[in-house]
């Protein structure tokens, strides 16, 4: 509520009127978020793009290809080898694929086919992650041994969250289960929590605050710069005014710093919120629960060093929308805890980003067409000395435009004056440097052009998007370069159009992936592990540490995929879709598929956006239906033979008894072919008709029906 003195008047929400909180409802649709199923599937494939074949190594991969092979036919990925050798592989196998990421392509040496070169390089990458899990294993059994706070929720916790005003997204809601179940846990929580500019990072950091705050905890809540201080000082305020918690405020402006600090000695103040100074040894808390560290890589070394040492002691919730690549390593091996929140708010729009030189045209263009819809415009120049001459320069090419400066050495009331014209469009454009990276949102602006964009980190470059397209409006972001683009280094121009590539909401974490593999995770645990990375790729690196880490551990590997041979055509048909980059999209989700419940998800999701399928397209669709039924049975094969059906059984099948079940009673004839293989004597001609008996079976196996036959007529309909 607020109250007005001069109309004497009290404003009141709409919330507090219908004591409801306002909702905002976004369409659940599949493709309508980013789903990360994990680091080994972060980057889609695409033609021209260098890729890591299990077997063979790495090779160039040229696009899908529609091959006949009689009257079969099959849709193969097209992989070009030293040499100009071409190997082709099935739609069906490409999980073997991953993506190989370097700074030069060209400098790559592709692997010749045949050669046992790749093989070498694959074992001695094992035996490097064989080591490396070791060392793994070790900080987990010392991780173990850490005491930590075991936090109680209690009823308040509910009303808190109620009080959120707008729907969380599922990613959210994932995320915050996760970090409460960190701070239940007996042990200290190291949790990353990656997502978007605007995604909701901050609520996940609110809830937590306020369970350590209601177990008489104290919260230190880290912030890389004053404003972004500011900025959640008043949204804590705010959202913890009708609690007895108390919020402070400590930055180098601060009139009271001394009275902060002994405040927290005593324990009065529950939450504090400042930049790094708030690591000092000269802070001192009395109990001291929470710590989050917002924008987690704008810290340098001695404040990772600092949180370091306190690490093991109290929980740890950072946040981030791009972890650095060292950060992001180590949550890939085990050592922090990852959510990833991927899911846009609803309505957003993702932001059309462009790679320019430095053109008075272009950049008139842009100004022009933003500030005719009404908008407004940031213009990211970076050098404080010559940022006058560039306003003047603007002045020149929009003379009708109002323009406003900012950057890191006015104080910081000239920067809130600044920042609150520019926010109630008293200006056109602001020309400021990246002190903008983290601050208020301008739903209005929604054109960014960044000037010697190649001087800019990734991660940096993402941050600063992100100040853009906070509205539902279109937005767009120009990369201007002083050079040609064909004159840039290859590590710039690499990071430049990863960012023209990646533009999607949510992307944030693909980014950070692909700079992970583009600069190395560097020295993790003290080894370098780059060369054995930049040999195999980092993708196929993890899977092989994740293999070796379960030996080590004795833990069950996962169940080997089920490779299932029909002899049918089944794929998905270009007469629905013609585009192959789609289809490989489309193949690629299919495949990572484990769950019957996300092949529905495809299924009903396809029939939305392309219509009913096929023949071919249905057959590829039970397929892979068959194939997760399959697997979770621990059938490694199945095949069609032309005497038979063909299963290869792994050791520990869950379905051994109903298959002895099946040979004891007979009434289909069968044979042991070796101690894993069993072959079901039945020839069935017809393609579509194998689809039947296998799915008959598969449903026998799991206990659905009561018997299994062949007598099944081919059922070609939209499951």
């Amino acid at each position: 509520a607020l109250y007005l003195p001069e109309y004497q008047c009290t404003l009141l929400p709409e919330a507090h009127l219908y004591n409801q909180k306002v909702t905002v409802r976004s369409r659940n649709r599949l493709g309508s978020s980013t789903t990360v199923v994990g680091f080994a599937h972060a980057s889609e494939l695409t033609e021209g793009q260098l890729v890591v074949h299990y077997q063979h190594g790495i090779a160039y991969y040229r696009g899908l290809k529609l091959i006949e092979l009689g009257s079969l036919r099959k849709e193969m990925l097209e992989l070009e080898y030293a040499d100009n050798d071409k190997l082709f592989v099935p739609h069906t196998e490409i999980r073997v694929l991953s993506p190989y990421a370097c700074l030069d392509p060209n400098t790559v040496e592709l692997h010749k086919l045949g050669q046992p070169k790749w093989q070498k390089q694959r074992e001695k990458a094992y035996e490097h992650a064989q080591d490396q899990a070791c060392a793994l294993l070790a900080i987990y059994a010392q991780r173990e041994h850490e005491k930590g706070f075991a936090y109680q929720i209690t009823d308040h916790y509910v009303d808190f969250s109620e009080a959120f005003p707008f729907e969380e997204t599922p990613d959210q809601q994932r995320a915050i289960k996760e970090v409460l179940k960190d701070m239940q846990a007996p042990l200290p929580m190291d949790r990353l929590v990656c997502g978007d500019v605007g995604f909701g990072k901050t609520e996940v950091a609110l809830r937590a605050a306020f369970i350590a705050a209601m177990n008489h905890k104290q919260v230190v809540f880290l912030t890389p710069t004053t404003l972004l201080s500011q900025q959640h000082y008043e949204t804590l305020l705010e959202r913890f005014a009708p609690w007895p918690i108390r919020v402070a405020l400590m930055t180098r402006y601060a009139n009271d710093q001394k009275k902060v600090l002994s405040d927290l000695k005593t324990g009065a103040i529950d939450i504090v919120i400042g930049t790094h100074k708030l690591l000092q040894p000269s802070v001192v808390f009395k109990d001291l629960g929470l710590v989050i560290v917002d924008e987690e890589h704008r810290f340098g070394v001695n404040q990772k060093e600092a949180l370091k040492k306190i690490r093991g002691q109290v929980d740890i919730l950072s946040m981030t929308a791009t972890p650095i690549p060292r950060t992001l390593s180590m949550t890939f091996q085990g050592l922090r805890d990852l959510s990833i929140i991927a899911t846009p708010p609803a309505r957003r729009l993702s932001i059309a980003t462009f790679l320019y030189q430095i053109n008075d045209e272009i950049i008139r263009d842009a100004l022009e067409r933003e500030l005719f819809r009404g908008g407004q415009v940031y213009y990211i120049f970076n050098d404080i000395s010559q940022i006058d001459k560039k306003v003047q320069h603007l002045q020149r090419l929009v003379p009708k435009a109002t323009i406003g400066v900012i950057h890191g050495k006015m104080t910081e009331v000239q920067m809130e004056r600044i920042m609150a014209q520019f926010y109630h469009q008293r200006l056109d454009i602001l020309v400021c440097t990246t002190i903008v990276e983290t601050g208020i949102d301008v739903p209005s602006a929604n054109t960014m052009l960044i000037e010697d964009a190649h001087l800019f980190g990734l991660s940096q470059l993402h941050q600063l998007r992100g100040r853009v397209g906070r509205s539902y409006h279109q937005a767009y972001a120009y990369l201007l370069v002083p050079v040609p683009l064909d004159k840039l280094s290859t590590l710039a121009h690499s990071r430049l159009e990863v960012l023209t590539h990646y533009q999607d909401l949510g992307s944030g974490f693909h980014l950070a992936t692909h700079d992970l593999e583009l600069r190395g995770a560097g020295e993790l645990l003290g080894e370098n592990q780059s060369g054995h990375v930049q040999d195999i790729g980092i993708d196929l690196y993890k899977q092989l540490l994740e293999r070796a880490k379960s030996t080590l551990e004795g833990t069950p590997a996962l169940p080997q995929e089920s490779d299932i041979e029909l002899y049918l055509n089944a794929y998905i048909s270009d007469a629905i879709i013609q585009d192959p980059p789609l289809r490989l999209k489309l193949y690629q989700q299919w495949q990572r598929a484990v769950s019957i419940e996300t092949l529905e998800q495809l299924r009903l999701d396809f029939l939305d956006r392309f219509g009913p399928f096929d023949e071919l397209t249905l057959n590829w669709h039970r397929l892979n239906v068959a194939r997760v039924h399959a697997t979770s049975l621990g059938l490694e094969r199945i095949k069609f033979s032309p005497t038979g059906l063909q299963l290869t059984i792994a050791a520990t099948t869950p379905c051994f008894n109903n298959l002895l079940f099946l040979v004891q009673k007979g009434s289909i004839p069968s044979r042991i072919i070796n101690p894993t293989t069993l072959e079901f004597k039945c020839k069935i001609i017809r393609p579509a008709q194998r689809l039947d008996a296998l799915e008959s079976l598969l449903s026998f196996l799991l206990g659905k029906t009561e018997q299994w036959t062949l007598d099944l007529p081919s059922a070609i309909h939209n499951r």
